[in-house]
């Protein structure tokens, strides 16, 4: 049934309609959104991911967890206009549902659309604009749609699905969430992702008929092999071993070692500030912390070459205890990570022969 004609039917229905993913980062794993045709041939959208960037401390209240996104319901022409104008294909699946389920889900949406219950806490793959649906699609229906078998697959892997062209979006990911996006999932917890959502409700008896609308032109520019994370850090390694051939090389520890200085406040905000949940436990903390400032601040000193040494055999100690443990980090050790933690390595132990040598002189 045509667009056109759905909108002109006097019955009420819902469809679940799913958008391709998109260039942007939030785009990748695609998006969802409920439409909605009612007795009175009103035809809107219901979007579970709207949020303001205009709120206040938004980019802090993000980072820290404080997520707030917004239930909002517009013109069905409207929401299928945007992603034609992006090209991305929006696909649409006719829910099964007899007069009262209908009904009944209809008046589940309006209350959430009420001002008083349309802001939720939104979660990355917990409580999302894929969750939210299928939370109402399934309470109208009165079961389970999806299965809640375990899987093989993690969260982490099904999110490498759909960032294969993003590496350096990956690379934070690994960086930021720690080790329990690792843990297996169930199929149902793998419908996070609006894509994933769409595949395994197509295999369930609750989807009467699909329609497409628009052709898939967005699609993203895979990344040059020379401007990947892990191109990156084989140069950083490479400058290095380069540098531990000179008699100090403080320019290039203050650099590196001020990199992980910010990269490891960053971490220590997101493990013990931030309410994600994901971003604890991470091990990376052995690598990047607050302590990496010492390492930036010491070789400036002539009078501290004992503190000096100190902290990088400690420093060197905790990388050979992540490598020990990295194991226990499963999927998540990304591969451009171990160059970067052996030219750390290496710039420890050459300062701390290079500062014993010279204490030794003295």
């Amino acid at each position: 049934m045509t667009l056109a004609a759905m909108a002109m039917a006097s019955a009420a229905r819902v469809s679940l309609l799913t958008a391709l993913p998109g260039k942007e980062v939030f785009q990748l794993e695609g998006h969802t959104a409920l439409r909605v045709i009612d007795d009175e041939g009103r035809d809107y959208v219901v979007n579970w991911g709207v949020f303001d960037f205009n709120s206040p401390n938004f980019i802090y209240r993000f980072v820290a967890g404080e997520t707030d996104y917004l239930c909002m319901a517009y013109p069905t022409g409207l929401f299928l206009d945007s992603y034609r104008i992006e090209g991305r294909r929006v696909y649409e699946q006719v829910l099964d549902l007899d007069s009262v389920q209908t009904a009944g889900l209809i008046g589940l949406v309006r209350e959430n659309l009420q001002p008083q219950n349309r802001t939720y806490r939104y979660n990355y793959v917990l409580d999302n604009c894929a969750t939210r649906p299928l939370a109402f699609i399934e309470a109208a229906a009165g079961r389970k749609l999806l299965s809640d078998s375990l899987t093989q697959t993690s969260f982490r892997t099904e999110m490498k699905r759909f960032h294969e062209g993003y590496p350096w979006y990956q690379f934070g990911i690994d960086l930021a969430l720690g080790r329990s996006l690792d843990r297996p999932i169930t199929r149902r917890q793998a419908a996070f992702a609006p894509v994933t959502l769409m595949e395994q409700l197509a295999e369930t008896d609750i989807v009467s008929q699909t329609e497409i609308y628009g052709t898939q032109t967005c699609r993203p520019e895979p990344t040059p092999w020379y401007l990947t994370p892990l191109a990156a850090s084989w140069l950083v390694l490479i400058i290095a071993i380069a540098v531990s051939f000179r008699r100090r090389a403080r320019w290039f520890d203050s650099l590196l070692f001020g990199v992980n200085f910010i990269g490891g406040c960053i971490l220590t905000f997101l493990v013990f500030v931030s309410t994600h949940e994901a971003t604890t436990p991470n091990l990376l903390l052995l690598w990047l912390n607050p302590f990496c400032l010492l390492g930036v601040v010491l070789p400036w000193i002539k009078s501290a070459e004992k503190a000096e040494i100190s902290y990088f055999f400690v420093n060197f100690a905790l990388l050979i205890l992540l490598a020990v443990l990295a194991p226990l980090l499963g999927r998540g050790m990304n591969a451009a990570f171990w160059p970067l933690i052996a030219a750390d390595a290496l710039r420890s132990i050459v300062n701390v022969l290079q500062c014993q040598k010279k204490t030794n002189r003295s």
